[in-house]
């Protein structure tokens, strides 16, 4: 205990200390802001912030109490660095030291000289960069800048060195590209820009120092980057735009970085345009924007969530959450038709996959339940885990195939109605995904694809089984009840059957659907009092065809008599038994299996059942890792995860591989489709059938 209290009161001692010897402010944090929006309301850098609030790093939220440098601590600071600087009398230029942190910028800033001026006085520096310790000479006011070469530059040229650049951001940029196309560094890009320190937002609209990089066009441009003509065009065409100006409402809960992000302009620029933004955002009020930048949603920043740090312990399985899995690149060769992607092309770009699980663990927090409980009674909590622990199994084969893939685990607390992802959005925490897997339920998939669809980013519906709203970003993983029907009616057309239906009078669905989508099945007739009509169904069979007869019913009597007539019309022709979904009726004592298996009970199903090589060893890897079989949930968990990553690593992105790509998995099929009224839907099914020697084996 004492070891406590002396360690304890040297941390005070020390934290009061550095305190006493730089002056700081403690500022609370309201909802909705950032780090960015406050280093800018008290004019210092993020770096500032998170020196003297580490924690931060990982995200704030309302009411936390930042330490923030004043004004005065930063300008005592600058003037002791004048102080230690050394002159030189002879040529009345100054040795600077590099300090952490100092950039060109920054340096050229503090001595108001040019970026030409301090590069010619220090050959090699713009190759090799600013390094700490490192020693300048700093040019005097009004003396020639040293150079190799004779020419000086044209005098509009010059001018143009010292006037700002504007660089909207487009899709697949990195701060490393843009400041690279720029002859500057990151650390410089974000000095200029402190709002993408914790992220490059799509659409951002970056001031850049200096001129712009040549292109062949020989039209002034605005904003330079390298896209394609055509989206050159299209940016000197929005440029063109931004000369008109249009009038905005606000809307509730919008901030002064939504706004930014809104109209692709910085913060700096939006209050330029509106001088009453200096006193902060307030709902209602008209803004001056220009046309042409309006997004089609804007993001509405909520309270901030950090991903899933604490790991949950998942009695059945005993996965963990591990939030951040880094892998790296190696080599594949890919089928044509369906195209087993069990190793990769050679790919070196690190790609992102966001999965987006609803573990609730705000809820389970401030429940009195204990989690075991909660594990033992939330049926859609252990779903959840089971997914989670597939996923898992997923992650390991990515480092397993050295895959360069990062995967970002988020909690989506999940209710049917409504989840967090829009605060997880607000953040940037999914915009620069390669691809989302999640949420579970099917409004808030929809409602995140839809917010995602400016940013190109693929959303990822893995357990829906809705027919969802036209989103052309949503990927539908499961195939809808109507797609699983479909593919066993064109399995039996496929081979020339002859489809006869054998309906009980309750599956009015099942008949209407019959009815309405598949033209030439004709139903065997029912007596008066709901019963089979055998004669008749025998009268419908065909001698010189394969029969598939559909039968739908939960009537044990009908399902008897059906078998029966069916097992004896194979004395005269080849007759098959077909059902469209489970049937709960025919795994009881009173229906015999033997049966069944003479009629080659035949259905549809979105998974299989396999003993192929990689299936085993699926099986055996999860039962050594969580002591259990794997069910439905965590083989799905695996199966979209892994087919998600394996998709981005083979040189396309996910929605071309989804256009050109059917795969397969441990469990299930993806066999993407664009569907008429827009959005993709799978219509990977499998056809099932009991054989001769009681196996279950899927149908070719």
């Amino acid at each position: 205990m004492k070891y406590y209290s002396t360690l304890l009161f040297l941390v005070f001692f020390i934290t009061f200390s550095a305190f006493s010897q730089e002056k700081v402010i403690k500022y609370t944090v309201t909802s909705g802001e950032t780090v960015n929006q406050i280093a800018v309301k008290f004019k210092v850098t993020p770096y500032d912030i998170y020196a003297l609030n580490p924690d931060a790093r990982r995200g704030i939220s309302p009411n936390t109490v930042l330490l923030i440098p004043t004004n005065n601590a930063k300008s005592s600071a600058v003037k002791s660095e004048a102080v230690a600087a050394k002159t030189s009398a002879n040529t009345k230029e100054v040795i600077h030291e590099v300090q952490p942190k100092e950039t060109f910028y920054s340096i050229e800033k503090k001595y108001n000289i040019s970026d030409e001026a301090l590069k010619a006085a220090n050959p090699g520096l713009e190759k090799s960069g600013v390094q700490i310790g490192q020693k300048l000479v700093i040019p005097a006011k009004g003396s020639k800048a040293k150079s190799s070469v004779t020419a000086e530059k044209p005098a509009k040229e010059k001018a143009q060195d010292n006037k700002y650049v504007y660089h909207d951001v487009v899709a697949k940029e990195t701060k490393f590209s843009i400041a690279k196309q720029y002859g500057i560094s990151i650390e410089e890009l974000e000095k200029r820009n402190p709002e993408i320190v914790s992220n490059l937002p799509v659409g951002f609209r970056l001031t850049i120092k200096g001129k712009a990089p040549k292109t062949e066009a020989s039209t002034p441009a605005v904003t330079a980057n390298t896209a394609k003509p055509t989206e050159t065009k299209k940016a000197a065409e929005t440029s063109k735009k931004a000369t008109t100006y249009m009038d905005y409402q606000v809307k509730p809960k919008e901030t002064l970085y939504s706004l930014s992000r809104i109209f692709h302009l910085t913060q700096e620029e939006l209050t330029q345009l509106n001088p009453a933004l200096s006193e902060g955002v307030k709902e209602g009020m008209v803004l001056k924007v220009p046309t042409g930048y309006l997004a089609p949603a804007p993001i509405i920043p909520q309270q901030q969530q950090q991903p899933v740090e604490k790991p949950i312990e998942n009695t059945n399985t005993g996965g963990s959450i591990q939030i951040i899995d880094k892998v790296k690149s190696e080599t594949v060769t890919v089928n044509p038709e369906v195209v087993e992607l069990n190793k990769k092309r050679g790919q070196n770009e690190r790609k992102k996959v966001v999965l987006l699980l609803p573990f609730n663990l705000n809820k389970m927090q401030n429940d009195t339940m204990s989690t075991a409980n909660r594990i033992k009674n939330d049926k859609f909590l252990n779903m959840t885990l089971d997914f989670y622990s597939g996923a898992m199994m997923a992650i390991d084969s990515a480092k397993t195939l050295k895959l360069p893939i990062d995967v970002a685990i988020y909690d989506s607390q999940e209710t049917k109605t409504n989840s967090n992802v829009s605060s997880l959005i607000a953040q940037n925490k999914l915009q620069d995904a390669n691809a989302v897997i999640g949420p579970f339920y099917q409004n808030n998939a929809e409602a995140t694809a839809n917010t995602l669809r400016m940013y190109n980013v693929p959303v990822i519906s893995p357990l829906s089984k809705d027919s969802a709203n036209p989103i052309d970003n949503l990927y539908q993983t499961i195939p809808t009840n109507d797609v699983v029907r479909n593919a066993v009616f064109d399995y039996m057309r496929s081979k020339n059957g002859n489809i006869v239906a054998v309906v009980d009078k309750k599956k009015e669905s099942v008949i209407n659907y019959i009815k309405q989508n598949q033209k030439g099945v004709v139903f065997a007739a029912l007596s008066e009092t709901g019963g089979l009509d055998v004669a008749n169904l025998k009268s419908l069979l065909l001698p010189n065809r394969m029969n598939y007869v559909v039968m739908e019913t939960g009537n044990t009597a009908m399902i008897k008599t059906t078998i029966k007539a069916l097992i004896d019309s194979q004395r005269t022709c080849q007759v098959q038994l077909v059902i469209l979904e489970p049937n709960s009726t025919l795994d009881t004592d009173e229906i015999s299996f033997d049966n069944l298996v003479k009629l080659k009970l035949m259905y549809p199903s979105v998974t299989r059942e396999s003993d192929e090589a990689a299936v085993t060893i699926f099986d055996k890897e999860y039962r050594l890792k969580n002591k259990v079989n794997p069910n439905t949930y965590a083989t799905r968990g695996f199966d979209v995860t892994f087919d998600t990553m394996m998709r981005l690593v083979q040189g396309k992105t996910y929605q071309e591989t989804a256009d050109l790509m059917t795969t397969e998995q441990v469990d299930n099929k993806f066999q993407f489709y664009k569907k008429e009224d827009g959005g993709h839907a799978n219509k990977g099914v499998y056809i099932l059938y009991y054989d001769t020697d009681l196996t279950l084996k899927v149908a070719n």
